[in-house]
């Protein structure tokens, strides 16, 4: 028997991470050695890890700048349409490793380090992650800025460079905690600041009227300082650019106004100015109506629109004249895309600047927005749609306002004449919300404002085409379009589950890294032993690697040979971590009644963060902590049933638990997960699926064979019909024994045996005000959860289910999302042909 090989030795014969050529590698040590020396001022015999860490960080980030400059200039010399991808976030997780991958430089940067003897897998933990995102919404901009690179198009993400990303989430006593995310402390390798591109953003103020336009003046100034990220492509030396905008109090900030409160205390207040761009909002799919949180949008947008216009005015490479002044060919050479109404005031702004700064007259200049500007549904939750007060508007952007209402005077005006003397549809297709205090409708604005309006999978946009938006869709059907959400093969892949990417491609090649629909071809292997073996194999390391960790961070013993049944995503009632919750409870109380029955044993874990005022959702999470302080250790369970709450979910934790999941919860009530992207990480690595017919569960088992993915539960229809006649939560309660004794146990202090009430108020929504239904889908799940048992005891199906999950799983490119986008709303062509590479690196 041949000694298992080291995660070194295998590394190097994985060929999807680059091939080490002898000079590549050498290069690769001298210049790590030139960084440590040069740019840390450090001596090998004082290094750190972290020194070590930032080195190697800057001898990659060496590989990209030439590709990067090329690549911006090749876009001034072709002067393409270009995309612009505005979102309030974009949660990037770490950098090194992905840029190693797309630049086929892992296996000899792996390699040189070995060779200096330093492991790569410990200096990538240092890496801090860009956590400037919530969830699912900035996680897809990430994706969607490596597809865009990837697939050739001349895109920019814009957004903001918050000091302080998604908070850190510690437990305590089984308590969310949170702490600040200071990402920044020890520098950022992966960013260039572009002081040279700083704009003035103006707020406050009021509106003069004169004959030739209308002026906004007395305003206050703050500076947006640019700072650059490089976005490569996969394997096609392209480099595009993410630019996050950094608030700086301009230099007489205070001072002209010679106040009182004397020198000292001016610059002392500069931090006012500058607490712009400080924090992230940590809500997901939750509006709050805070004034900061409005600067944060209209800083983003005037900044970047700015810069947009200055781009379309300059000509070719290197010349700054202006060459353009015709604007009606802006939507020819301008696309922009907003990621959810966070960036709706660039329709405004664009307005401003079209009519009172280019003096287009208005027609010209609605005509030009229109055509530009394409809107994002993320939501539709009614809680999280953006309404913003006037009065709020009327003191911070007095002249957006002002267009707002004239936007609106227009569109009710053709609203009226198509629907004569429908006063009702008037009110409720208004961009302004009368009743207590008016309100400004974000979402109304950006479908009057732009060209295309999509949901982000199909049952999602068809419920907004038959509620949420119906008046709208009646009006303008043409507006309304599908785009299935995706996620990027080579982060989600490639990058965090190497031994499946190496057998799959042992199968079909490497092509399908760029082409995911290929991988349907592994349908030809369903039956083939051999594959079985080596699929089951890959997801039974990746167990143990995870298994291991937790165990080193939990300090409970995880049975390897356990189901990994897994659900991470936000804390949200909606999502239904109290359905999973249910399960447990019952799956223990089946164990402790029958403990001589072979149970199928399952490690449940669940994980993710809830916003710091939500109270529902943080109780939530003592709950779950409550359970597995019991379940854990009663020893008639044993190791038949553990339960683990995965403190502080992230992009670098989803990629060590993805790879090693068996079971994905997927379990939202129909019609309130717009799409969901986690769901599409678990059957790209070989999980099965139990999930509702809700967002892309949808189209997930429609590609995977509805046989091959554990479908329960009320469809939307199923749920509207409920809604209909009332839900009387009681009577599943008093009809189905095994529900109330779960409940009763919760209510009755069973888990939290010192503070018997703990969870009274859990106990009192699930009973009387469940918008969510929990409930009427419990019986219907606990079902399906015991045909998920009896499957994972014959191994073998299992895996052939997995296979069959991971064919079916090449819709969910973010790549195929991508070029629907750019041929449907951008109208540009997506290209897989490469870049001539720089020779700036000899």
């Amino acid at each position: 028997m041949s000694k298992p090989l080291s995660d070194h030795d295998r590394k190097k014969q994985i060929s999807v991470k680059g091939l080490a050529g002898v000079e590549n590698v050498g290069d690769l040590k001298k210049n790590f050695n030139r960084h440590l020396h040069f740019t840390l001022v450090k001596d090998r015999n004082v290094s750190t890890k972290r020194d070590y860490y930032f080195a190697l960080a800057h001898t990659v980030r060496d590989h990209l700048v030439g590709r990067w400059l090329r690549t911006q200039q090749s876009y001034y010399e072709k002067d393409p349409k270009r995309v612009y991808y505005l979102s309030l976030e974009f949660y990037m997780g770490r950098t090194l490793q992905n840029t190693m991958v797309n630049l086929a430089l892992e296996n000899a940067c792996d390699e040189a380090m070995y060779q200096l003897g330093l492991d790569m897998e410990e200096l990538q933990e240092m890496e801090e992650d860009a956590g400037l995102g919530n969830g699912g919404l900035g996680r897809l901009a990430a994706c969607f800025l490596d597809s865009m690179a990837s697939l050739g198009l001349a895109a920019y993400g814009y957004g903001i460079r918050y000091e302080f990303g998604i908070f850190n989430q510690k437990i305590s006593n089984g308590w969310q905690v949170e702490e600040a995310d200071d990402w920044l402390r020890y520098g950022n390798p992966w960013e260039k600041a572009r002081p040279e591109y700083m704009r003035p953003v103006h707020f406050y103020g009021r509106t003069e009227h004169h004959p030739d336009g209308v002026k906004w003046v007395d305003t206050q100034v703050v500076l947006a300082l640019p700072y650059d990220t490089p976005v490569p492509g996969y394997r096609n030396n392209m480099v595009n650019t993410m630019r996050l905008w950094s608030a700086k109090a301009p230099c007489d900030f205070n001072l002209k106004d010679f106040n009182v409160g004397g020198y000292i205390q001016a610059v002392l207040d500069r931090n006012l100015a500058e607490n712009i761009s400080r924090v992230l909002y940590p809500n997901d799919n939750f509006f709050e109506g805070k004034e900061l949180r409005l600067k944060q949008e209209y800083f983003v947008v005037a900044a970047t629109l700015q810069d947009i216009i200055r781009r379309f005015k300059a000509s070719k490479f290197g010349s700054r004249d202006i060459v353009r002044t015709d604007f009606s060919t802006l939507p020819d050479k301008v696309a922009i895309q907003l990621n959810d109404t966070h960036p709706a005031l660039a329709i405004p702004e664009l307005m401003r600047v079209l009519v009172d700064k280019e003096k287009l007259p208005w027609d010209k200049a609605w005509d030009i927005c229109v055509k530009t500007c394409a809107y994002t549904n993320h939501t539709v939750l009614p809680e999280a749609l953006e309404r913003w007060p006037i009065d709020l508007f009327q003191t911070l952007l007095p002249r957006h306002l002002e267009i707002i209402f004239e936007i609106n005077r227009r569109h009710l005006e053709r609203v009226s004449s198509i629907y004569p003397g429908d006063m009702d549809r008037l009110r409720r297709m208004s961009l302004i919300e009368e009743g207590g205090q008016k309100k400004v409708n974000m979402a109304h604005m950006c479908i009057v404002g732009s060209h295309a309006v999509n949901g982000v999978a199909r049952i999602h946009s068809d419920i907004l085409k038959a509620t949420v938006f119906k008046d709208f869709y009646e009006m303008d059907p043409h507006k309304f379009q599908n785009k299935t959400n995706g996620i990027t093969p080579r982060r989600w892949l490639v990058m965090c589950n190497p031994g499946l990417a190496e057998v799959i491609a042992e199968k079909i090649g490497e092509d399908f890294i760029r082409d995911l629909v290929q991988l349907k071809k592994l349908r030809d292997f369903v039956n083939d032993e051999a594959f079985i073996r080596d699929i089951a194999k890959v997801k039974q390391e990746n167990k143990m690697k995870f298994a291991a960790l937790l165990e080193e961070h939990y300090k409970v013993k995880i049975n390897p040979n356990s189901m990994f049944d897994i659900q991470v995503k936000r804390i949200h009632e909606y999502k239904r971590q109290l359905l999973n919750c249910l399960h447990i409870i019952t799956f223990y109380n089946r164990i402790k009644k029958e403990p001589n029955k072979q149970w199928t044993p399952r490690t449940i874990m669940i994980g993710g963060k809830a916003a710091p005022g939500y109270h529902t959702a943080k109780m939530i999470i003592r709950l779950i902590t409550a359970i597995g302080e019991v379940a854990n250790n009663d020893p008639v369970v044993g190791d038949r049933l553990k339960v683990i709450f995965l403190e502080n979910y992230r992009v670098t934790l989803a990629e060590k638990a993805v790879p090693a999941a068996d079971l994905s919860e997927q379990i939202s009530t129909a019609g309130t997960e717009a799409s969901g992207t986690g769901n599409m990480k678990f059957m790209l690595n070989g999980a099965l699926t139990i999930g509702t017919m809700d967002g892309a569960n949808v189209e997930m088992a429609e590609e995977a064979g509805e046989g091959n993915i554990f479908i329960f539960g009320m469809r939307v229809e199923d749920v509207d019909a409920m809604d209909a006649k009332g839900y009387n939560a009681s009577e599943y309660y008093n009809r189905i024994p095994e529900l109330k004794q779960a409940i009763d146990q919760i209510a009755g202090g069973f888990f939290s045996p010192k503070q018997p009430d703990l969870f009274k108020d859990i106990v009192n929504m699930l009973m009387h005000h469940d918008r969510f239904k929990v409930f009427a889908d419990y019986e219907d799940y606990i079902k399906c959860q015991e045909k998920v048992s009896a499957l994972y005891k014959k191994p073998k199906e299992w895996t052939k289910k997995a296979i069959l999950n991971i064919a079916g799983s090449g819709k969910f490119s973010s790549d195929r999302t991508i070029s629907q986008y750019a041929r449907e709303i951008w109208g540009v062509e997506p290209t897989l042909e490469k870049l001539a590479p720089p020779d700036d690196m000899k």
